[in-house]
C-alpha cells in the first residue's frame, strides 16, 4: 500500500538544496511549451484527443539537462518538464471550445474572432488553473498521497528518477520506452496495424472493442486493479446496458440531437454512433453530478486548507521560515491574482463578457479545478475528460446567461467564453496537480514549481491563438483535415440550450446514475468517468489493472511504485508520449502520410497484426514481472 503523506520522505530530502529554478530549465522548458502546444492543437482538432506532455517532457529535459548541458539536478529537470507540459493543457483547453466561435463567424452569425480575443480568453483560464490548484496541493496533493495514485506523475517521476539510478531500474523504463515507442510507430507511423480492436455484437445491439496501445495499458497497471475495475463498470453499463436498451427500444423514432431514427442510426454507425449521440449526454449528465458530490465531500478538507493559509497571513515570515518542500506561493498574491483576472475579464472589451460570466467564471472554475485534479490523481492527464467538464459548464451557463436575458448569438459566444476558460483551467489544474505530485515525489520546491507551471501557461496562451488562426486559414475547422470534433459538440450543446432543443433526459438519467453509485458505496466519479470515455478506453485500462493483480497475487506481494512492473509500465507510457508527440510533427510537417502503410495491407491482416501486438505486449509485461521477481530471490 501506498505510504501517507506523514510517513513519505522525498527523493531530495527538505534539507537538501540543489538547481532548479535555472535559466536553461526555464528556456527549455518555454520551448517545449510552445512546441508541445502547436503539435497537440494539431492532433487535438484532427482526432479530438491530445496526449500528456508532462511524460515527455520529462525525458527531453533529462536528456537535455544531462547529455547537452552536462547538468546533473534532477529538480532542474523537473522544472522543465513543469514548464514544457502545460503547452499541451492550455492546447486542450482552447481546441475543445474556441473553433465552435469560428464555426459561428463562418454561418455569419458573428465575426471572427481575433488573435486578441483568443489570447486573452486562454491567458485568463492559464493563470486561473494555475492559481486555482495553489490552495489545493496541501489537501489533493499531500493529505491524499496514500489514496490518489497520479499514475502519470508516478511514471513521470520514475523517469526522472531513473536517470539518477543506474542499473535495472533504468533498464527497466528505458526498455519500456523503446518497445512502447516501437508498438506506436507501428500503429499509428507506418499503420500497419489497426490501433482498436473491435468486436461487433450485432445479437445484443453493441460491440466490445479495445485500443491495443501501450500507454493505456500501462494506465490501468499503476492504477490497479480496483479503480480499472471501476472505470470498466462505467465502460460495460454505457455499452452492454445502455445502447443496447436505447437500440431495442428506440426502433424508427427520430431522437434528438440524431437527425434520422435510432435503427437507421445503429445500422450506418454501429454502437459507436450510438454512444456519441445519446450515451455521451448520459456521461456527461453523470461526470457532472459526481464532479458536485466529489466537491461536496472534499469541502471541509479544502476549507481547512484555505483556513490554514490565511492565518499564515498574519505572518509574512511564515513561508520562509517553513520547510523548503512545504513552501508555495502566498494565498495572498492567489486572492490578490484571481479578483485581477475576475475584473479583466469583466471589464475587457474583447472577451465580451460580463460581470455574471466572470462570477460564473470563478465560481465553476475552483469547482473544476478541484474536480480535474482528483481525476487526473485517479486515471492520468491524458485520460482527464475535460471535454465533459467543458459541456456541464456550458449546460449551466447557457442556461443561466438565457435566464438572465443574454440570449441569441450574444449569449452563445458567452457561454462558450465561459466554456473556453473553463476548459483551459480545468486542463492546466490538472497538469499542475501531475506536476506538483511528481515534485512531491522528487522533494521540489512548490513555490518554485507554481511559478514555472505559471511562466509555462502564459507563454502557451500567447502562443496557441496564432496556431488556431494558422490551422483554420490552412484547413478550416470542421474540415476533413480538422475535423474539431470537441468543439463540434460544444457547439451543439450551446445552441441546444438556446433554442430550447437539448436532450435533457439524457442529462438527468446521466445524474440518476451517479446518485444509484453514491447509494451504493461506489466511487461515482470514476464509474462516471467509464460512462464517459469510449470502452476502448476503458477495456484495456482494466487489462493492465487485471495483470496488476495477477502478478502480486503470483509475487505474493502488492507492487509499489518502485516495483519492477510499475517502471516498465511507467516507461511504456513515457514512450509512447514521446513517439506520439514525434508523429505529430511529422503529421504537420506532411511527412506522415508518405510513410503509412495502411492502404497498402488487406484488412484481415492488421487486424491480425493487431491481435499478435496485444498478445506480445501482455506477455512482455508478465516476462518483466517473472524477472523482476528471479532478481529479488537472487
Amino acid at each position: 500500500m501506498a505510504e501517507s503523506s506523514s510517513e513519505f520522505k522525498p527523493y531530495i530530502p527538505a534539507d537538501k538544496i540543489t538547481p532548479e529554478f535555472t535559466i536553461t530549465s526555464i528556456l527549455t522548458g518555454i520551448i517545449l511549451a510552445i512546441v508541445f502546444g502547436a503539435a497537440n492543437a494539431y492532433l487535438g482538432l484532427r482526432v479530438g484527443m491530445t496526449i500528456s506532455a508532462s511524460i515527455p517532457a520529462a525525458v527531453i529535459a533529462m536528456g537535455i539537462t544531462r547529455i547537452i548541458f552536462k547538468k546533473n539536478s534532477i529538480l532542474e529537470s523537473n522544472m522543465v518538464q513543469t514548464i514544457g507540459s502545460a503547452g499541451e493543457s492550455v492546447a486542450a483547453g482552447a481546441i475543445f471550445t474556441m473553433p465552435a466561435l469560428f464555426l459561428w463567424a463562418k454561418e455569419g452569425l458573428i465575426n471572427q474572432p481575433s488573435l486578441l480575443t483568443i489570447s486573452l480568453i486562454t491567458l485568463c483560464g492559464a493563470i486561473l488553473g494555475v492559481l486555482f490548484m495553489i490552495p489545493l496541493r496541501n489537501s489533493i496533493i499531500v493529505q491524499e498521497h496514500g489514496t490518489l495514485p497520479y499514475p502519470e506523475a508516478q511514471a513521470c517521476a520514475e523517469v526522472l528518477l531513473a536517470g539518477e539510478k543506474k542499473g535495472s531500474d533504468a533498464k527497466a523504463v528505458f526498455s519500456g520506452m523503446g518497445i512502447a515507442a516501437a508498438f506506436k510507430f507501428i500503429i499509428d507511423g507506418i499503420k500497419a496495424v489497426e490501433g482498436v480492436i473491435a468486436v461487433p455484437l450485432k445479437a445484443f445491439r453493441t460491440e466490445f472493442s479495445a485500443e491495443i496501445y501501450p500507454a493505456v495499458i500501462g494506465v490501468g497497471y499503476i492504477c490497479g486493479y480496483r479503480i480499472s475495475s471501476f472505470l470498466f463498470a462505467g465502460g460495460l453499463l454505457a455499452w452492454f446496458v445502455m445502447i443496447p436498451l436505447i437500440v431495442a427500444f428506440g426502433g424508427n423514432t427520430v431522437l434528438f440531437p440524431s437527425d434520422i431514427g435510432v435503427s437507421e442510426l445503429y445500422a450506418a454507425g454501429g454502437a459507436g454512433a450510438i454512444w456519441s449521440k445519446y450515451v455521451r449526454y448520459i456521461g456527461a449528465g453523470a461526470l457532472a453530478a459526481a464532479g458536485i458530490i466529489s466537491l461536496a465531500k472534499s469541502l471541509p478538507l479544502i476549507c481547512k486548507t484555505f483556513a490554514s493559509a490565511i492565518k499564515g497571513l498574519k505572518s509574512s515570515a511564515a513561508s520562509d521560515n517553513s520547510e523548503r518542500t512545504s513552501q508555495e506561493i502566498s494565498i495572498k498574491a492567489v486572492i490578490i491574482g484571481i479578483v485581477a483576472i475576475a475584473f479583466a475579464i469583466w471589464i475587457l472589451p474583447p472577451i465580451q463578457a460580463g460581470i455574471v460570466s466572470a462570477l460564473l467564471i470563478i465560481i465553476f472554475g475552483f469547482f473544476f479545478a478541484t474536480v480535474s485534479s482528483k481525476m487526473v490523481g485517479l486515471v492520468g492527464s491524458s485520460n482527464n475528460p475535460v471535454s465533459g467538464m467543458a459541456i456541464a459548464t456550458l449546460l449551466i451557463s447557457t442556461i443561466l446567461l438565457k435566464v438572465s436575458g443574454d440570449t441569441g448569438a450574444h449569449g452563445m459566444v458567452s457561454a462558450i467564453t465561459i466554456g473556453s476558460i473553463i476548459c483551459v483551467i480545468a486542463a492546466i489544474a490538472g497538469d499542475t496537480s501531475q506536476d506538483l505530485k511528481t515534485g512531491y515525489i522528487l522533494g521540489a520546491t512548490p513555490k518554485k514549481q507554481q511559478i514555472g507551471e505559471l511562466v509555462g501557461a502564459i507563454i502557451s496562451a500567447l502562443t496557441i491563438g496564432g496556431v488556431l488562426i494558422l490551422l483554420d486559414s490552412a484547413w478550416g475547422f470542421g474540415s476533413k483535415e480538422l475535423a474539431a470534433p470537441q468543439a463540434t459538440l460544444m457547439k451543439l450543446v450551446t445552441e441546444g440550450v438556446m433554442n430550447g432543443n437539448l436532450p435533457w433526459s439524457y442529462v438527468f438519467i446521466g445524474a440518476a446514475c451517479t446518485v444509484l453509485f453514491e447509494l451504493l458505496g461506489l466511487p461515482s466519479l470514476a464509474v462516471a468517468i467509464g460512462i464517459y470515455l469510449p470502452i476502448e478506453l476503458t477495456a484495456p485500462i482494466m487489462l493492465g489493472g487485471v495483470l496488476r493483480r495477477l502478478m502480486d497475487k503470483k509475487n505474493k506481494t502488492q507492487s509499489s511504485e518502485s516495483s519492477k512492473g510499475v517502471l516498465f509500465c511507467s516507461g511504456l507510457i513515457a514512450g509512447e508520449g514521446l513517439m506520439g508527440v514525434l508523429l505529430a510533427i511529422l503529421t504537420v510537417a506532411g511527412i506522415a502520410d508518405k510513410i503509412g502503410l495502411g492502404g497498402n495491407i488487406p484488412a484481415g491482416i492488421r487486424l491480425a497484426g493487431s491481435v499478435i501486438l496485444l498478445v506480445a505486449l501482455v506477455t512482455l509485461i508478465v516476462c518483466h514481472n517473472r524477472s523482476a521477481k528471479n532478481e529479488k530471490a537472487e
